[in-house]
C-alpha cells in the first residue's frame, strides 16, 4: 500500500506491466510518492482544477494530483504499456482521470478540456521533448493562454536557462520568451537517486505563472530578433542583427541600445523594444525568410 492511496506500490506496477524505462521515450520514473506529492502541492490548491499531465508513466504524479484533490486529470502518454497501468488509477478514481494515448508534441488537449474551473499543466516532462513542449506552450496565441499555471520538471540546466538573468551564459532565447510571457521561478531540485533509472543530471521543478498582459509586441518579431541576436551571441548587435536588416544601426538607435552591446546583456524589455521597432520597418527592408523559432 502506498502513502497516498490504497493502490499498489509503483515498483509493483512497473514489474507487472513490464514498464522498464525506455531511453528513446526520455523515461525516468519518479517512484518516491512523497516527492510526487510535493510536486502536486507546488501546483497550488487543486480543488476544482483540471490538470493536464504529460508523460505520466506508471502514474506516480498522477496519483498525487488526484489525491491532492484535482477535479480531473487529463494524462497524455505515448507508451501503451503505461496506458494499461494507468487504467488501474482511473478505476480507483472514477470519472476523474482521462488517459489519452498520443504524442504531446502533436496533440492539442484543449478539445478534451472543459472551461469550468482553472486548468493547469503539471508534469515530470520527458527530457527529450521538455524544451520543445515548453516553447509550444509559451507560443500559444492569443495570450493569456488556456492554462493558469505551469509546474514542470526539467533538467537543472534547462531550468537555469528559463530563469536566467541578463549577463550570464545561461541567458538566451528561452529566457527571453519565458520571462516575456510568464513569471518563472525555480522551486526545488530532485536528486538523480529518486528516479528509476537514475539520470546523470539533477532535476528541477519550475513554476511559470502566465502574465495577463506581457509587454506588447508580436511573437514572430520577437522570435526573429532573438534568433538573430543569440545566433551570434559573441558578436556585437551591430553585426549580429545584419541577418535581419542590412544596417542595424537605425534599428538600435530607435530603441536606445548601444550598437556595441552583445545579446546576453540585453534585458527582456530591450528585445521587446527591438521587436516592435523591427515591425515598424517597411516590409521591403526585411529578409524574405524568417529566423528559426527554436531556442
Amino acid at each position: 500500500m502506498s502513502a497516498i492511496d490504497d493502490l499498489p506500490p509503483l515498483r509493483d506496477v512497473i514489474r507487472r506491466h513490464d514498464l522498464s524505462a525506455r531511453k528513446s521515450l526520455g523515461q525516468n520514473f519518479l517512484l518516491d510518492l512523497n516527492l510526487t506529492g510535493r510536486i502536486a502541492r507546488a501546483a497550488g490548491p487543486l480543488d476544482g482544477v483540471t490538470v493536464v499531465e504529460v508523460g505520466p508513466g506508471p502514474g506516480g504524479l498522477t496519483r498525487a494530483l488526484l489525491a491532492e484533490g484535482a477535479r480531473r486529470v487529463v494524462a497524455i502518454e505515448r507508451d501503451a504499456r503505461a496506458v494499461a497501468a494507468l487504467a488501474e488509477v482511473a478505476a480507483r478514481y472514477p470519472d476523474r482521470l482521462e488517459v489519452v494515448e498520443g504524442d504531446a508534441l502533436e496533440l492539442d488537449p484543449t478539445p478534451m478540456l472543459t472551461r469550468s474551473g482553472p486548468i493547469r499543466i503539471v508534469a515530470n516532462l520527458p527530457y527529450n521533448i521538455a524544451t520543445a513542449l515548453l516553447v509550444g506552450w509559451l507560443s500559444i496565441e492569443p495570450w493569456p493562454p488556456w492554462f493558469d499555471r505551469l509546474v514542470l520538471m526539467f533538467q537543472r540546466e534547462v531550468a537555469e536557462r528559463i530563469v536566467a538573468a541578463p549577463g550570464g551564459k545561461s541567458y538566451g532565447r528561452l529566457a527571453v520568451l519565458a520571462q516575456w510571457r510568464c513569471e518563472p521561478k525555480i522551486l526545488f531540485d530532485i536528486a538523480p537517486s529518486a528516479f528509476v533509472p537514475p539520470p546523470k543530471v539533477t532535476s528541477t521543478v519550475v513554476r511559470l505563472e502566465p502574465r495577463p498582459a506581457p509587454l506588447p509586441c508580436r511573437l514572430g518579431a520577437l522570435e526573429r530578433v532573438t534568433a538573430a541576436a543569440f545566433g551570434q551571441r559573441r558578436k556585437m548587435l551591430r553585426q549580429s542583427l545584419k541577418t535581419l536588416v542590412p544596417d542595424p544601426l537605425p534599428l538600435l538607435a530607435a530603441v536606445g541600445i548601444d550598437p556595441t552591446t552583445r545579446a546576453e546583456t540585453v534585458p527582456v524589455d530591450g528585445f521587446v523594444a527591438l521587436a516592435r521597432a523591427l515591425d515598424a520597418l517597411t516590409p521591403a527592408t526585411l529578409p524574405d525568410t524568417p529566423a528559426a523559432s527554436a531556442p
